[in-house]
């Protein structure tokens, strides 16, 4: 798959870059992008709710009345969960949400997830990034000259390593999430409508080294 590398005014630079066809041009396999998304999402539940069972909720001990000769129903103690204030029945317990994945599963979603993007045309290479300072106005201008920086659609900048500047110029824009390529996950391709990598961090696939200005 060849990919034009853009500047940051959003034009040509008249380089391409080959991405691998064994990523970025398999056929989508859907369920496991399913399955990996599922396992990001159940990850991030923290399953600690809890409610209170008849054992643990405040109230006297004592039978309300004997067992007979009333002429109304049986009654045991005011804890029994039909009266207010009484214990709940089969409430939620804290547990884990933790679904487990095969490695060979996660790394065929994160594939199947950058295929998708590719298909769809979603993926640009930008030049890399030498900002001087923290400047997220000047940020969100490189994204508007990419046509990325729209209205409710989502970004996801990707890096080779982390760098202070960036994710300081970017971390106020609601739209724009960045992340290293060693994080980056099914979840995150797949929740946002443009992949805009560094040139650095394309060449990452090739192995290819970065081009002297």
């Amino acid at each position: 798959m060849q990919v034009d590398i853009l500047n940051i005014e959003g034009k040509k630079t008249g380089r391409t870059i080959e991405l691998p066809e064994e990523i970025f041009g398999v056929e989508p396999n859907n369920h496991v992008i399913y399955l990996a998304v599922k396992q990001y999402l159940a990850a991030q539940r923290q399953g600690t709710h809890k409610v209170k069972t008849r054992a643990e909720v405040k109230g006297a001990s004592r039978k309300l009345h004997k067992q007979k000769g009333t002429g109304g129903s049986r009654k045991g103690n005011i804890r029994n969960p039909l009266y207010k204030g009484g214990g709940t029945i089969f409430g939620p317990k804290p547990h884990k949400y933790d679904i487990k994945l095969n490695r060979k599963v996660k790394d065929l979603a994160k594939i199947s997830a950058l295929s998708t993007k590719a298909k769809e045309n979603s993926i640009i290479v930008l030049e890399d990034l030498n900002l001087q300072a923290s400047k997220t106005k000047q940020f969100a201008g490189i994204l508007s000259k990419l046509n990325v920086n729209v209205s409710g659609r989502k970004t996801l900048f990707v890096l080779p390593e982390y760098n202070d500047n960036v994710y300081l110029s970017l971390r106020n824009i609601p739209t724009v999430d960045g992340v290293m390529l060693s994080d980056i996950n099914t979840y995150d391709i797949m929740n946002s409508n443009y992949i805009v990598f560094t040139e650095s961090a394309a060449r990452i696939f090739t192995e290819e080294p970065v081009a002297e200005a």
